[in-house]
């Protein structure tokens, strides 16, 4: 379901829609609409959309071609996207048009977008942060291309067993996308492995040849980026792999069968699965591959784009630049390299000029240990031209840092040791993007500070004019317009609907914070969406949850530093509380997580299996009269998480301070009307500054508190256990055997992680008892503004209202003006309307 069309500004020809689709279900299942199922009037219905969509496409690559404008290429290994159906009508402005049409079939819209499932193309907020991207690029009008991979299955689809998670292939691709089409014209080929030779040509240049290699084509496949009411449409290109030989049968007929399909094996295992488990040798091959796949192609395919229409590959920097979505992508800046020098000719120094002009970095983690490093003997195996390219831009670097801080031996070898790309048998993807680009952001303020003052000092010294900051910020179309439909009407009604493509004018419903009678309109809004968040954890769970119940809401990826499990430890002890006190005068809560922990990920995954091991004891304690309930939402992915944030009283964003770089989940909680319950880490410092510290809820040590533990130390776990008799309760229940009553020892090693007691790592590293008491503090004030109807109305108002500075119109326009300096397009008035 949407929010009512604002003032349509571009046409929708409804009697051809409908025609559309009842030719479709003909043409592509031999059927009429009464014998179709669900899924095929889906189909149906999606090709009809897209066939509305390609005449704006055209349109606008036409323009493109015209103006000649300057492209950024978005390189992410994810975009999650989430659905297509209800995105493309809301920023069509056709969503109410097709929902009468569809009635009109006797079909309910809100039935066939459920048909559609969740593109599988990425997995937390990195990826949804690049789609947001992509949303306001075409929003605003700016030449952009999304460029990603094709996987089959994605990360994986989330089931829970037993209280387990358990990944199982998630088959996207089974029921056919009707909004991608395939560009097999742009076909590429990947090379892997082999060796280099080095020949001189007639002029007596060296010339580089990669041979004995194996190889897979590229296949790229188009999915259309819709701009809200402007006819513009970007392109999302992934590429699929497919093998350059199919089937050898020379080697079969030998009875060698595995050489017979081995190119074909190369090929499917490239775009399988995102994010492939690297705790073994085969997985962290597969990742590189992945990684130098997708870039290569695209890199290959925007060189090839520009030199269509431009002669000097000199000048390609004035025409295209590549934004590196983490390190994942940062091979593109050998890649460009190699493309430049081998392929064209140019000498080093050109090739470098263009290439650290092309390249920008966005740092998205604080944490070392997730900045890529690969074993230089896989990547020179995997790579060998990019690694020779790698080593000669690290020994120029080198020089770089010699001649800086030549004067202090010491000095100079602890640089070389902190920033050299290749170091310790390692090459650092981090160091390569840095050294390479002529941007590095962080997504915060915060986070940049860190990164400028802590992880990449040295850096940030050397080159200070690169850095800069790009907090990150969210679409409201999609998580207010599209995903909160009652709200949305009801602040379109009173402040219009400017507020779509210009969130800061949200602002205006400030002045109705005060107003009582508007106070209870947002709020039985919000009640609505409870109970429709309620009745979707009915049909999933099996779990009734009351609406009238505070939902304190935990929704993201789920790792240590962003303290899943001081949630749960909490709700523990408040359970502790109710069985200890009968007569507590308690508001009910009702605790929902939503998480995916990664395959490999053992700690991640038995903080799931404890979170639903905690809920089946308190949701089946009859005495404690439903004072609490804790319910885990199965596959956490885009179109629930619509509902949950439209749902949500309290957002909780309570990772160790200096940890998290950003979070967007906090800003769509924001943006729905939540309450933030969080440290001062990330985002969740400028929500604060927004909204005003009075409606929010903020606890725990500051990031400068923890950063001087983890340097200087100074704290100890087990006094706060010896000394903390509710946490030491807490504690001893996670190993005696209260919430796992069949394996006392299921839960040893949370248990050991906070207390060290195996003496084999830091204790508490990520000072969840150090924050435990600070944290149940934080909760009591929440109930306590909870039952203040009036204050939590009017704050939950404000936080809406204030929530303009974290749309990702802002942010991307941030990243044009500063960083890309693109130029808007706008198709003429006719083609914009058609």
């Amino acid at each position: 379901m949407a929010a009512k069309s604002t003032k349509s500004k571009l046409s929708f020809d409804r009697e051809l829609f409908k025609r559309s689709v009842l030719y479709n279900v003909k043409t592509l299942y031999r059927k009429s609409i009464k014998e179709a199922s669900m899924q095929e009037i889906f189909q149906a219905a999606g090709y009809a959309i897209k066939d509305a969509i390609i005449d704006h496409w055209i349109d606008t690559q036409r323009e493109y071609e015209k103006k000649d404008p300057k492209i950024v290429y978005y390189m992410s290994m994810e975009f999650l996207m989430g659905r297509a159906f209800g995105n493309n009508l809301i920023n069509l402005q056709a969503y109410n048009d097709v929902k009468e049409c569809l009635e009109e079939l006797g079909l309910d819209i809100n039935v066939i977008e459920d048909q559609e499932p969740d593109a599988a193309l990425g997995n937390g907020g990195l990826g949804r942060l690049a789609a947001c991207f992509l949303d306001s690029l075409a929003t605003l009008g700016y030449p952009a291309y999304g460029c990603g991979i094709r996987y089959h299955y994605g990360m994986f689809k989330q089931e829970i067993r037993d209280g387990y998670q358990v990944e199982v292939p998630d088959n996207w691709l089974d029921t056919n996308n009707p909004f991608e089409l395939p560009r097999p014209e742009y076909t590429k080929e990947v090379k892997f492995g082999g060796y280099i030779n080095v020949y001189q040509d007639e002029n007596g240049k060296n010339v580089f040849k990669q041979e004995n290699y194996q190889s897979v084509k590229a296949v790229p496949y188009d999915i259309p980026i819709v701009g809200y009411g402007n006819g513009i449409v970007n392109t999302l290109r992934i590429w699929d792999s497919e093998p350059v030989m199919c089937f050898q049968l020379d080697s079969f007929d030998k009875g060698d069968y595995q050489k017979a399909v081995e190119q074909e094996n190369l090929a499917r295992n490239i775009t399988e699965v995102l994010y492939p488990n690297d705790n073994h040798y085969a997985g962290k091959e597969l990742r590189l591959k992945q990684q130098y796949f997708f870039i290569s192609a695209s890199v290959q395919e925007a060189v090839s784009k520009y030199m269509r229409t431009h002669n000097d590959i000199r000048n390609f920097h004035e025409k295209a630049t590549f934004q590196l979505n983490d390190t994942h992508p940062t091979v593109a800046v050998a890649e460009l390299m190699r493309i430049l020098m081998d392929d064209y000719g140019l000498e080093w120094d050109e090739a470098w000029a263009v290439t650290t002009k092309t390249c920008a970095y966005t740092n998205h983690t604080i944490m070392a240990e997730a900045l890529e490093k690969w074993p230089i003997e896989l990547f020179s195996r995997l790579l060998p031209r990019i690694y020779q390219i790698v080593e000669e831009i690290n020994r120029r670097f080198i020089i770089e840092i010699e001649a800086k801080y030549g004067y202090d031996q010491e000095l100079k070898d602890e640089k070389i040791r902190k920033m050299a790309i290749i170091y310790d048998g390692q090459v650092k993807m981090a160091n390569l993007a840095i050294v390479a680009g002529y941007s590095v952001n962080g997504v915060a303020r915060l986070h940049t500070e860190i990164l400028k003052n802590q992880e990449l000092r040295d850096f940030y010294e050397m080159y200070p004019e690169k850095f800069n900051n790009k907090t990150n910020g969210i679409t409201q179309r999609r998580f207010l317009l599209h995903g909160n439909p009652l709200l949305a009407d009801w602040i379109t009604e009173r402040i219009g609907d400017g507020w779509v493509t210009d969130l800061s004018r949200i602002s205006k419903i400030k002045a109705y914070a005060s107003d009582k009678t508007a106070r209870e309109q947002f709020m039985a809004i919000k009640y609505q969406n409870k109970v429709r968040l309620a009745n979707y954890v009915k049909e999933h769970n099996g779990i009734e949850i009351d609406p009238n119940s505070i939902f304190d809401v935990q929704v993201k990826r789920l790792h240590e530093y962003k303290r899943q499990l001081l949630n749960i430890l909490h709700v523990m002890y408040l359970y502790n509380q109710i069985k200890e006190h009968p007569e507590i005068d308690m508001y009910p809560r009702t605790f929902i997580f939503g998480a995916k922990a990664a395959a490999g990920y053992k700690n991640a995954k038995l903080t799931i299996k404890l979170i639903n091991s905690v809920a089946d004891v308190i949701n089946n304690d009859e005495s404690i009269n439903g004072k609490i309930k804790v319910v885990f939402i199965e596959n956490y992915r885009v179109s629930n998480a619509e509902i949950i944030f439209a749902a949500a009283d309290v957002s909780e964003q309570i990772s160790t301070a200096s940890k998290e770089a950003s979070g967007t989940g906090n800003m769509k909680f924001m943006l729905n009307g939540a309450i933030t319950l969080g440290t001062m880490d990330g985002a969740n410092v400028e929500i604060v500054e927004e909204v005003g510290s009075d409606n929010a809820v903020i606890f725990g040590l500051s990031s400068d508190e923890v950063i001087a533990y983890e340097n200087n130390g100074g704290y100890d776990p087990m006094e706060i256990f010896n000394n903390d008799e509710d946490i030491r309760k807490v504690l001893m229940q996670l190993v005696n055997g209260f919430y796992s009553k069949d394996d006392p020892e299921r839960f040893r090693i949370p248990y050991n992680s906070l207390l060290n007691t195996q003496s084999t790592e830091v204790a508490d590293r990520y000072f969840i008892l150090k924050d435990f008491r600070s944290y149940i503090e934080a909760q009591q004030k929440i109930e306590e503004f909870y039952r203040d109807e009036e204050r939590w109305a009017k704050a939950a108002m404000l936080n809406v209202a204030a929530s303009g500075k974290f749309s990702s119109d802002r942010t991307i326009q941030e990243y044009v003006d500063d960083i890309w300096h693109l130029t808007k397009v706008k198709l003429p008035a006719k083609k914009a309307e058609q």
